[in-house]
């Protein structure tokens, strides 16, 4: 049996780097919050993010400078020793790929500003292991590849192995049932929706290019902010004239925050909250460390122009609507935690995380309904957000939906 590791050597860089952002940043925060004491305002008073002066601003400057020169030394030292340790590299653990999965869905878009090791980079995988899209690359890596391509797209601080869960998948259960080659998407949920929707809908015209045998089916199944991401890049690959929007046959959502969810909404609200009093406004600064992927769960954004202009976390964004690629069947399945119809929890609640209304991307404004047909919808009743990957009810639904 292969030795799997819960740490890479590269890993220790990324950490190490984290480490002196969150240590500067921590300095910045206090000092903002000293800065606003010393100024006395009211309760209500104005704050500001003015950096504190005199003696008082000396020793915040030599703080943070001291540990950026002890960053940067540490990150020069392991940047040498890196390439040394990883000669073998022994393979990833789950556990490992789920802890990157969930910094990332937290710190995604940091990470890659940063250029730090721990960023995910976007790879269809199989089994964990990344695909090379030519197509000598991917008729080594896939014994028998078919002509039908089922795409399962994972969502936020998830990962492609996140998909069998309690030794089920959904993809590999659609391969023994139809003949699908399933695919898993590995992306950094941490970055903007949009972000990964330009990126995947490249990597959909690079992989249909290339695919060993022609290509008689492609289908996504996308959970949670995966469904969101398949939307943006069908967006953005019909913007771009790509020829894999041709062959998609079929799209579904389980779990999908089509119109948002109300987690991040309440985050939002905090923010607002604690910027009331100068004394609690530096406090916000933590709020906001969340990633972008995250704050475009507020209202399902899948656009660029949802928050490429202004403050992503002001309140009162709005978000424009982008209909289901035209001619291409479209399914969703919700579920509620309520274990029978008519429950006043049912709205609220959902699944623990996305409304059942969102999931089935209904709208109280009709014109802002995706119109999914009723016939293509199904509601699950005593089940949470994560029991989509591993219902047989829903495998059953998946079934009847695509074989």
């Amino acid at each position: 049996m292969t030795k799997k590791a819960h740490i890479q050597p590269a890993d220790l860089r990324g950490y190490s780097r984290l480490a002196i952002d969150a240590t500067i940043g921590l300095t910045r925060l206090v000092e903002t919050m000293h800065h606003n004491i010393l100024r006395t305002p009211g309760p209500l008073g104005k704050h500001t993010l003015e950096p504190t002066g005199g003696i008082t601003g000396l020793v915040y400057r030599t703080i943070q400078g001291t540990t950026q020169l002890v960053g940067s030394g540490i990150d020069a030292l392991l940047g040498q020793l890196t390439p040394l340790l990883a000669e073998r590299p022994a393979a990833s653990s789950g556990k490992r790929e789920a802890v990157l999965a969930a910094l990332n869905g937290v710190l995604g878009d940091h990470l890659a500003a940063s250029k730090n090791p721990l960023a995910i980079p976007m790879q269809l995988r199989r089994d964990g292991h990344p695909l090379v899209l030519t197509a000598q690359g991917l008729a080594a890596s896939i014994p028998r590849p078919g002509g039908k391509i089922l795409l399962l797209v994972h969502g936020l601080c998830m990962n492609d192995l996140q998909w069998r869960r309690k030794d089920h998948d959904h993809g590999a259960a659609l391969a023994s049932a139809a003949g699908f080659t399933p695919l898993y998407l590995h992306y950094n949920s941490g970055e903007h929706v949009s972000t990964n929707g330009h990126a995947f809908a490249d990597m959909l015209e690079t992989l249909v290019q290339a695919w060993p045998v022609p290509v008689e089916q492609l289908v996504i199944v996308g959970h949670s902010m995966g469904g969101l991401l398949a939307r943006s890049a069908c967006h953005y690959g019909e913007l771009a004239g790509h020829g894999w929007l041709k062959h998609l046959t079929q799209m579904v959502f389980l779990g999908t925050p089509h119109h948002g969810a109300p987690l991040e909404r309440g985050g939002n609200w905090i923010d607002v909250i604690l910027e009331v009093s100068p004394y609690t406004a530096a406090l916000a600064r933590l709020g906001k460390i969340r990633s972008g992927g995250i704050t475009d769960l507020r209202h399902g954004s899948i656009l660029d122009e949802d928050w490429l202009h202004g403050d992503r976390f002001a309140r009162g964004r709005k978000r424009k609507l982008v209909p289901l690629p035209e001619g291409v069947p479209c399914y969703a399945a919700g579920v509620i935690i309520a274990k029978a119809a008519g429950k006043l929890s049912e709205p609220l609640l959902g699944d623990g995380l996305v409304p059942l209304r969102s999931a089935l991307g209904q709208d109280k404004d009709p014109g802002r309904s995706l119109a999914i047909p009723e016939s293509h919808q199904w509601i699950g009743y005593g089940m949470h957000h994560l029991d989509l990957l591993d219902s047989p009810e829903v495998s059953e639904q998946l079934r009847k939906w695509l074989c």
